[in-house]
């Protein structure tokens, strides 16, 4: 229990990580989605941070640091289902810490409004950042997710890879902000979802189910394929000797 306690606390701490500095890099620059290099610096804003949290913290917990991994994971045998549903709620908290922190430092700046500024959510139709619709935007996060976690996947499964593994997959995440932020404000991550469209309300909220069906949806997509290509892991190897994604 008490090795579980310190995964669950660095999951909580990597993905809180995750979210205020990708989210932050957009709410605490107001306006700049609207320019070119919005896009690129919230995109480079998430991968960084996946890759810095991956790097100091995440080996003790596979740092998956999104429910979507977590899930891709455990469909692929390489994660144990006992340890899911608390992964996810650890996830969720510590994304909802952050924004209630980013709301905070936001709140800040005179004239601030949270549903004006719509605090980094996702959305689609009126309130996709180019107004792509409900098929666009279902198309765009699963199957950037599936993308995403097959990438996780298969860098855990290259042992001979595990030092550069965070910067591939970082470099992954890079990537799919740089295309799903022009859709949906770029999720991918059911957690970091949920905490921004708590603090916006709404029409967020109205939306978020997108969030979490979609890369849900992806995340078990690529499971299933990863099992068929590597086949089960072997959970008797530590979460270092695995690497980045994958826990005993």
């Amino acid at each position: 229990m008490a090795a579980l306690g310190k995964r669950l606390l660095v999951e909580g701490v990597g993905t809180a990580w995750l979210v205020f500095v990708g989210c932050g890099s957009i709410v605490l620059n107001i306006g700049v989605l609207q320019q070119t290099y919005g896009v690129l610096e919230m995109s480079v804003a998430f991968g960084l941070a996946l890759a810095t949290a991956s790097y100091t913290i995440g080996t003790i917990s596979g740092a998956h640091f999104n429910p979507a991994v977590t899930v891709g994971f455990t469909v692929a045998q390489r994660f144990p289902v006992r340890d899911l549903l608390p992964y996810i709620a650890a996830q969720i908290l510590g994304a909802i810490l952050a924004s209630a922190l980013l709301a905070y430092v936001a709140s800040g700046r005179p004239g601030f409004d949270m549903g004006a500024s719509e605090f980094a959510a996702n959305g689609f139709a009126d309130h996709s950042p180019a107004d792509y619709q409900l098929h666009s935007a279902l198309v765009v996060e699963f199957f950037l997710t599936f993308i995403f976690v097959m990438a996780s996947l298969s860098m855990a499964a290259r042992r001979n890879m595990r030092s550069v593994a965070p910067l591939i997959v970082s470099a992954c995440l890079v990537l799919v902000y740089l295309v799903s932020i022009p859709v949906t404000n770029g999720s991918v991550n059911p957690a970091r979802s949920t905490a921004q469209a708590l603090f916006v309300g709404d029409w967020a909220l109205d939306q978020l189910w997108l969030f979490w069906a979609a890369p849900l949806a992806g995340g078990v997509a690529a499971g299933i394929l990863s099992s068929s290509l590597h086949g089960r892991a072997d959970h008797s190897a530590s979460a270092l000797a695995d690497g980045p994604g994958e826990v005993a």
